[in-house]
């Protein structure tokens, strides 16, 4: 009966780390061939007070999710395809969602905007810059340079983008990234596995949902 439990419960901890994997952003080197924003004028701006950055991080205890800001961002389409794009992310502006104001909400925000993790005074905004996109198995994939902490890889996630009068929306799929690869180390069991359960999961969720006008 024992064996029977224990074999249960191995299937389902690899069951939840496969499902974890699918939704990691595979990275590699910076794209250095970047389309820039040929028209600003004619561009599609952020509207910084509708847009921002999900993010959630997990431990074998709990997970805290919250958002993130962005400084500004630009989309060029043409003929409502995805050309270029970039967005600068505010990261002063870090938010928990799940914990209320003066329950751990401010504790875990400073926390996060501390050296431990993405050290806001030395590093205060983080970035994507759209690569290319293209279609694939029917759903958009965006191939784009992210720089957290000044280290900068190139991901592709999926993502739709449309536009209904005159404003566009730019909604990527939930996908994960090693927060490990971008110099936030702050209890990874990959570089100390004395932490045994105490650790944090390296990879850090995230999608972005950015609405844009000219």
């Amino acid at each position: 009966m024992k064996k029977s439990i224990l074999a249960i419960a191995f299937i389902a901890l690899t069951a939840i780390s496969c499902k974890t994997e699918k939704k990691k952003a595979e990275t590699s080197e910076e794209v250095k061939d970047v389309k820039k924003v040929e028209n600003v004028i004619n561009s599609y701006k952020a509207n910084i007070a509708e847009s921002v950055i999900n993010w959630k991080g997990t431990k074998p205890t709990g997970a805290h999710n919250g958002d993130v800001k962005l400084a500004s961002g630009i989309l060029d389409l043409e003929n409502g395809a995805l050309k270029a794009g970039e967005f600068t992310i505010d990261m002063k502006t870090i938010n928990c969602l799940d914990l209320e104001a003066g329950k751990g909400k401010e504790d875990l925000e400073d926390h996060l905007k501390a050296g431990d993790f993405f050290d806001i005074e030395k590093f205060p905004t983080a970035k994507f810059v759209i690569a290319n996109s293209e279609m694939k198995d029917g759903k958009l994939h965006v191939t784009g340079n992210l720089t957290i902490k000044d280290i900068t890889k190139s991901i592709t996630i999926p993502a739709e983008v449309s536009e209904t009068d005159g404003v566009v929306s730019f909604k990527s799929d939930t996908f994960g990234v090693d927060r490990t690869e971008f110099g936030v180390t702050y209890k990874s069991k990959k570089i100390d596995a004395a932490l045994k359960d105490k650790f944090i999961n390296d990879i850090m969720e995230m999608s972005f949902d950015v609405k844009a006008k000219k």
